[in-house]
């Protein structure tokens, strides 16, 4: 063994990408793929009465122009395709932004062009853009995969209206949009009733599954590739219209055709975090202990889909409370769809952070000391003990980091110059999914290994982590594995979301492995070539893609030698199950208020998080630092902007969609308690990538009132708020 698991492995696939030798799915050469390019819905409610593509059909490259009145008919798929309708299938329009026609042409150019020449003429009707033009009372929506809406637990009004202590708060964070920087791309090629797609997707087999229904065949017709990914976030989760409509039009046209979106597109056709209200009241005793918690949220939903994705599971898992009811209602409104975006609790633990920050000051206890009184290593949906849990160590290290003991509790009363200074903190917890997954493995006759899963890269490090995982079990340099991802033709997995990669795949791949390894071993010392021939399989280790006798360490073979002279390579496959449950943490935050401006710095983040075992501290330190980064935007910046008389974006870009740059992002001290699960199959690992984002926004929400004594509790935290 080599002891690579748990070490900061630098990325095996860092040189191709610094190189620009990666190829992601718009860069995979397809000969004779035409360009197709959109037009899309001025109008957000309504349906289209004419569509007249003439003058683009005579612009030069142009080969095709589609609309409702060409596409074939093609069957609705049921989540994870999250929209009611596939566009181009009639003349409803359900949002501006809406795809109306495709335009294919030789070049993107020329495509481009052509879709500015096509005339829509629309019936349309005011739309509704906000939760405020809802003009009707939020109501509870059916389950959602078979959860719930509304959850109790003991009686929460009663244990409320008895409590010592009340607190009582609206909070509210307005829609987002993931905005990776690889934008979306699809490119599909027909072979008479096959399918090959080049897709930014983060799950190839749910994209396969999702696009064999909606033109109703066999999901082993379809091929989806997806090598490299340019950042996912959630938003290249679900399988979005652009890319069944691209297919159907490449059908048509009998050519391979790519599309790629614009980044205006990508704030129409690819989800976005819901429009979120929260209304909070929370019930104590004088020392602080949690009695009851009643929560009632309100989501933007749409015309087409019932979907609930801004989560309350922290108000209901993380603390322990004996009275709880949690409602989650949602409004329609005349937008796009949202969707899954990482993480998709954070909204709703912004508010429980918030007003727990809010309890610790009426009653005078410190806000971290409030949080150690409410802890609890009981499911409090089960009932039963979780079986690894150590926030209470995450606390004690980042405390002690970020010096929390020298904090003055009074609000406003530290400044520097220009600037109040302020400290806050929160809690971090994500839940994480498991799902099943198979890997195999081939060490070849050069001794080297290929491990093979279906599974994708959205740049958390998974291909580096399957190979210290592949060279591990093997007791092989991590130089002779190489990792073979992101191709449904491979053996199983699933999307790369809800924080499950790793918790899903890392069983499979070590028992694939170790599998291989036993039995190369098996052929060694069955051979008599060898000189492990007659050793007791139990007597022989392996390490640095050696053989070698454990008590006569001359006796030693190779991988290459055992394998070459076996004639043919060794295959195996691994398929173990692991369970879900929650990654833990807490992140400290020092922010700096400009005393006239109301600019605010985030200036220092401390952070120290409970993920079972660390399977490599350097990509685990890179999922804390854009945990951060984007906290940092969730709470000071990102904003999508609908004009409410048309509900458009206003704001579709990068120049007036605020993101944080490195400028506004300060040292980030990452620490992890680093104790294996012992009731993971992961290697003692838990998902992990979505829980470094959660406690961000309330953290520094929380600093900015120790600075100034102002509350600000709708997001993001902007100057004009506290001016």
């Amino acid at each position: 063994m080599n002891g690579l698991v748990g070490r900061p492995v630098e990325r095996v696939e860092g040189h191709a990408k610094v190189t620009g030798t990666a190829r992601y799915p718009a860069d995979d050469p397809v000969p004779g793929a035409l360009h197709g390019f959109l037009v899309t819905s001025t109008v957000a409610r309504g349906e289209v009465t004419d569509i007249d593509t003439s003058a683009a059909l005579g612009h030069p490259g142009v080969v095709a122009v589609y609309t409702h009145r060409e596409m074939p008919r093609l069957t609705v798929p049921p989540f994870p395709y999250p929209k009611g309708f596939i566009p181009l299938q009639g003349t409803a329009i359900h949002h501006a932004g809406q795809p109306v026609a495709i335009v294919l042409a030789e070049t993107l150019e020329q495509a481009q062009e052509a879709a500015s020449l096509v005339q829509v003429r629309y019936r349309s009707e005011p739309p509704r853009a906000v939760i405020d033009d809802a003009g009707q009372q939020p109501y509870l929506p059916p389950p959602f995969r078979d959860r719930p809406n509304e959850f109790t637990r003991g009686d929460a009004s009663r244990a409320l209206a008895q409590a010592e202590v009340r607190v009582e708060a609206h909070y509210s964070s307005p829609t987002r949009h993931h905005n990776p920087i690889e934008p979306h791309a699809t490119t599909a090629h027909w072979d008479g009733d096959r399918l090959t797609l080049h897709e930014t997707t983060q799950g190839v087999n749910v994209t396969r599954g999702v696009v064999a229904t909606a033109f109703g065949l066999p999901a082993d017709r379809i091929r989806v590739l997806a090598p490299y990914l340019g950042g996912g976030f959630g938003a290249k989760g679900p399988v979005w219209p652009h890319t069944i409509v691209n297919a159907a039009a490449a059908r048509l046209a009998r050519r391979p055709v790519r599309l790629v979106l614009s980044r205006a597109q990508m704030f129409t056709l690819t989800g976005h975090r819901a429009e979120f209200r929260q209304h909070l009241k929370i019930g104590a005793t004088r020392e602080g202990r949690l009695t009851a918690i009643v929560e009632t949220t309100t989501a933007q939903l749409t015309t087409t889909e019932e979907s609930i994705f801004n989560e309350s599971d922290s108000t209901s898992t993380l603390y322990t409370c004996p009275n709880v009811h949690i409602r989650q209602e949602g409004v329609r409104l005349d937008i796009a769809t949202s969707s899954y975006m990482r993480s998709p609790e954070t909204t709703a633990h912004f508010g429980l952070e918030t007003a727990l920050d809010e309890l610790s000051w009426v009653l005078g206890v410190d806000p971290l000391e409030l949080r150690r009184r409410n802890h609890t290593d009981i499911d409090q949906e089960t009932g039963l003990r979780i079986a690894s849990k150590h926030l209470l160590d995450c606390y004690t290290t980042a405390a002690d980091a970020f010096g929390w003991s020298r904090r003055n509790p009074a609000p406003g009363a530290t400044r520097d110059g220009d600037e109040y200074i302020g400290w806050g903190m929160a809690t971090e917890a994500h839940t994480f999914s498991a799902i099943p997954a198979t890997a195999s493995v081939t060490i070849g006759l050069d001794g080297k290994a290929v491990l093979r899963i279906a599974t994708q890269d959205i740049g958390t490090g998974t291909r580096t982590i399957i190979c210290q995982i592949g060279a591990d079990a093997l007791g092989v340099p991590i130089t002779d594995v190489h990792a073979v991802i992101g191709d449904s033709a491979l053996p199983n997995a699933s999307l790369s979301a809800a924080s499950a990669t790793i918790a899903s795949i890392s069983g499979p791949v070590d028992r694939a492995a170790r599998t291989a390894r036993d039995t190369v071993v098996g052929l060694a010392v069955a051979d008599r070539r060898s000189p492990l021939f007659g050793v007791p399989v139990s007597d022989v280790e392996t390490r640095h893609g050696h053989l070698i006798h454990t008590r006569d360490q001359a006796r030693r073979d190779t991988y290459r030698a055992v394998v070459s002279r076996a004639g043919k390579p060794v295959e195996t496959t691994g398929s173990v199950p692991n369970v879900p449950g929650h990654s833990y943490g807490v992140v400290f935050a020092e922010v700096r208020v400009h005393a006239r401006l109301g600019a605010v710095r985030v200036t220092r983040v401390v952070t120290a998080h409970d993920m079972g075992r660390v399977m490599n501290r350097r990509t685990a330190r890179g999922q804390v630092l854009g945990g951060v980064t984007w906290g940092i935007g969730h709470a000071l910046m990102e904003h999508t902007v609908y004009d409410r008389a048309t509900a458009r974006v206003v704001n579709p870009n990068l120049s007036t969609y605020l993101v944080p740059v490195c400028a506004d992002v300060p040292s980030v001290e990452t620490l992890f308690v680093d104790r294996p699960d012992p009731s993971s199959t992961a290697l003692g690992a838990r998902g992990f990538g979505e829980t470094p984002i959660t406690g961000v926004p309330a953290a520094i929400g929380n600093a900015v009132y120790h600075a100034t004594g102002r509350r600000v509790r709708d997001l993001p935290i902007t100057q004009d708020k506290l001016l």
